[in-house]
């Protein structure tokens, strides 16, 4: 997409004309997608099966991956700048991946009992998180967090969860408003993230029957927001005074170092939930903490809470996932993983102040948020303090005109790095973004 030609065209476009432009390119250039999308209609409401992946008019099927690099059944090819919402931390087919897969394949799927993997991918974790003294494994982060969640109730003997507004802790866990209709019937606690005065209130008045605080040390799903520390170290101090369990969801930024944030930032909670990536992008997750605690599910106990799970020991995903903590993300490998997002960040920042324009890149280390949008982000309240349907249309046509530049990546702006990304793939996004920029000046000035 030539900038001169896009220019031309943009410049006598208001934004629905604009976003109406790009779609109908959008929609021109995938008539196969289009096909498996409308058959896949008649079997699936919406055609989908997974609600993060859709997006109108529908969305491109993918036919393959490698390292860095995705192709859809209509011949387009993407750098990939999603990395599978974080769970693809290692690329599409990484070598190592496909051969620890394919060794434990050789001895079986379903083994029925408990399998050589799952003791050393246990202590590993162990090793690596400073609040994991046990840990136990399922299959998604939804899974992990409700574990967490009900370990918390059944150690405390108390009822209630403190989350936080815009928070994502899985499909039943999810606390964006009007979106909480199938959220699992906790007696729920909502408190404003990053909030810190709001927050303590909160906590205080219902500390007697809070059996939890559960929070994400960077909202991914909201935007890639961070926790502020004083915050997270505020909520840590709160809950060991009351006598309640602190759990960070890191299923996302366990990513962010070998120890996940808790280690970067120094604050060690009572339960820890993890997911995405820890299967070398096969299922698999997990929920860990306090011995006292996770001492709970010890099958060798009177009235051991029983924690079942056909595929909790998925002998494939573990064979991955501890081939790929061994191998490849190492300290040494996620610590330069962490710094080359901060840089990233730092480079579209500066781009967006060049161009004097509102917009910007929030997250953490190798998760990242793009936002047509100025000022601070501190929550989700700064984001809905813009125009919905503004914000909602100035996000799809970055969307349209990243893909178009070949550049894959959530229409939300989210964005996780993997490590097979090369610097060549990173000149090619700032390029992209710099023409985005230039081209959209009038309608992200308007």
């Amino acid at each position: 997409m030539a900038t001169a030609r896009m220019a031309v065209r943009a410049a006598n476009l208001g934004l629905e004309e604009a976003v109406a432009d790009a779609e109908a390119r959008y929609v021109a250039a995938r008539p196969k997608s289009r096909a498996i999308f409308e058959q896949n209609l008649e079997a699936m409401p919406g055609g989908n099966t997974r609600t993060v992946l859709f997006f109108r008019p529908f969305p491109m099927v993918i036919a393959r991956g490698h390292g860095a690099r995705l192709v859809d059944v209509d011949g387009h090819e993407y750098v990939d700048w999603l990395g599978e919402y974080s769970a693809g931390l290692y690329g599409h087919s990484h070598p190592v991946i496909l051969a620890a897969i394919r060794e434990a394949l050789e001895d079986g799927i379903a083994l029925g009992g408990p399998n050589r993997f799952e003791g050393p991918l246990a202590a590993e974790l162990c090793r690596r998180f400073p609040s994991l003294e046990l840990v136990r494994f399922c299959n998604s982060g939804t899974e992990a967090n409700l574990f967490a969640i009900a370990a918390a109730r059944a150690f405390t003997g108390r009822p209630a969860v403190m989350v936080f507004e815009h928070g994502y802790h899985g499909g039943v866990f999810y606390f964006i408003p009007g979106a909480d209709r199938i959220n699992a019937p906790f007696p729920w606690v909502l408190a404003p993230y990053n909030d810190l005065d709001g927050t303590l209130a909160l906590l205080e008045a219902h500390a007697h029957e809070l059996a939890a605080v559960l929070v994400e040390p960077m909202q991914g799903s909201a935007g890639a927001l961070p926790a502020e520390p004083g915050f997270l170290r505020a909520l840590r101090e709160a809950c060991s005074r009351y006598g309640i369990c602190l759990i960070f969801d890191e299923v996302m930024t366990s990513r962010t170092s070998a120890g996940g944030l808790q280690a970067r930032l120094g604050i060690t909670p009572d339960l820890t939930s993890l997911g995405k990536y820890l299967g070398g992008g096969l299922t698999l997750s997990a929920f860990g903490g306090k011995a006292a605690i996770m001492a709970q599910f010890d099958p060798r106990r009177p009235q051991a809470i029983p924690h079942a799970g056909t595929f909790n020991n998925n002998v494939l995903a573990m064979a991955a996932g501890l081939a790929g903590l061994r191998k490849l993300a190492t300290a040494e490998a996620l610590e330069a993983h962490f710094r080359r997002g901060e840089q990233l960040k730092e480079k579209i920042n500066a781009l967006a102040a060049r161009h004097g324009l509102p917009f910007q890149c929030t997250g953490c280390g190798s998760i990242l948020g793009l936002h047509c949008q100025g000022g601070t982000l501190r929550s989700g309240r700064d984001l809905a303090a813009q125009d919905p349907l503004r914000r909602e249309l100035l996000q799809r046509l970055l969307h349209y005109d990243l893909l178009e530049r070949g550049h894959y990546l959530a229409r939300r702006g989210y964005l996780t790095l993997s490590l097979p990304l090369t610097e060549a793939d990173e000149r090619s996004f700032l390029s992209a973004i710099d023409e985005f920029l230039s081209v959209r000046r009038n309608l992200l000035l308007a």
